[in-house]
């Protein structure tokens, strides 16, 4: 979820050679959006200085109701109290705002109590976008303990008969398990390498592998949820709870799925999960409900297409992802990958979906869906939407960088 690692730099010749013997005007779009993504940032900063002055204290900002002009926040334990330090960091890393690390720390001490959180799958979104971003982009000695004890933690929900870290509790009887928890096994491999212990790792190889095995259909798109037998691992029952229906393909799910295998072939260079993600990429990338802006609807299958709703949310982290996929393809795959993001990561840097100034409670990303079977959060702005598009921008600057 944070790091953009140097084999990325190493393969980067290969991506560029791709880019030019097209034409010097891609070499003049690259240069355009990253002018274009430096205004960007300066924007971002300031919009999230904005929302500093409107959140309460100890409270985290969750989305924004435009109707009535109202921020809506949430304690530590929810699930996306992360990615707003981890947004920070992000901006912080790349323009020195002391302000914003200032901040990001403050907040980091609220949400520090949830290492010892084991009602939850989601402490890699809770603590690796906060304190594993901090780790890198400025580190403090109690940051390691923090994170291994959130890998403890996220630990104690794995059971072996069933061989997956349950997420959601449910009634006696179901172990319930969404695609979603694939983005949370980053935390356990850094915990592997930074403790010896493999147990970590060992714990995210047999999640992963059993996902494969009864979340996906037969053209790898995904279901949300995936109920078992507790007490033989057997399917109960695979369903979408914040898709159209039980056999759409959810954007967002699509989103994790893909940004989950490009980690776990990151962590195992085991082909068969980079297999894995480039049949989910190119499920995105090849459908036909694909819109030009490569900014997804809320799901490909939604009955009002074109009308439905478009997820920005899902549009920044399948462009995040694509990124990091594109340095470990071949070049044909790797240009495809590359451009796809590109188109992505300008649709996003453009209106409809950045915020102007002081609007949006201070959110970057407007259009945003959260779960609209249940009517919340519907086309506002998302923690995790901004999260993973500041992520993008990190990555694509780098690349860019690493090219010229």
């Amino acid at each position: 979820m944070k790091r953009l690692f140097t084999l990325v730099i190493l393969f980067l010749p290969m991506v560029l050679s791709n880019c030019q013997v097209e034409s010097k005007s891609v070499a003049t779009q690259d240069e355009d959006l990253n002018t274009k993504l430096e205004g960007v940032i300066f924007q971002a900063s300031n919009q999230y200085k904005f929302m500093m002055e409107n959140l309460p204290e100890n409270r985290f900002p969750k989305t924004y109701h435009a109707k009535n002009d109202k921020l809506e926040t949430s304690g530590s334990g929810w699930w996306c109290s992360g990615f707003y330090p981890g947004s920070l960091l992000y901006m912080y890393e790349q323009n020195k705002d002391a302000v914003l690390l200032a901040e990001a720390k403050r907040i980091m001490k609220v949400l520090e109590k949830e290492k010892f959180n084991t009602t939850t799958h989601d402490l890699g979104f809770m603590m690796f976008c906060s304190f594993g971003n901090a780790l890198d982009i400025a580190p403090e000695d109690d940051y390691k303990e923090i994170l291994i004890q959130s890998a403890k933690s996220l630990s104690s929900r794995f059971d072996e008969k069933v061989g997956l870290i349950k997420s959601w509790d449910s009634r006696q009887g179901d172990y319930l398990v969404i695609i979603d928890n694939m983005m949370n096994l980053e935390l356990l491999f850094w915990a592997s390498e930074e403790t010896g212990d493999p147990t970590y790792r060992d714990i995210a190889i047999t999640h992963a592998d059993n996902t494969i095995k009864n979340h996906f259909r037969e053209d790898y798109s995904t279901y949300h949820v995936v109920n078992y037998n507790p007490e033989t691992g057997e399917v109960n029952k695979k369903h979408t709870a914040q898709g159209y229906s039980d056999d759409s393909a959810w954007a967002r799910g699509q989103a994790w799925g893909l940004y989950g295998y490009i980690v776990m072939y990151r962590f195992t260079k085991d082909e068969k999960y980079l297999d894995v993600a480039n049949n989910i990429a190119n499920l995105i990338l090849d459908h036909p409900n694909l819109p030009d802006d490569k900014i997804p609807y809320w799901d490909f299958d939604a009955p009002n297409i074109p009308d439905a709703l478009r997820d920005s949310s899902a549009g920044a982290i399948i462009a995040s992802a694509l990124f990091e996929l594109s340095t470990y393809v071949d070049k044909k795959a790797s240009k495809k990958y590359f451009k796809n993001a590109e188109t992505m990561l300008e649709s996003l840097s453009s209106a409809p979906y950045l915020a102007e100034p002081k609007a949006n409670g201070g959110f970057i990303l407007k259009h945003g869906v959260g779960h609209i079977p249940e009517n919340t959060e519907v086309d506002t702005p998302l923690t995790y939407g901004d999260y993973y598009f500041l992520e993008a921008i990190k990555r694509y600057k780098n690349l860019s960088k690493s090219s010229s």
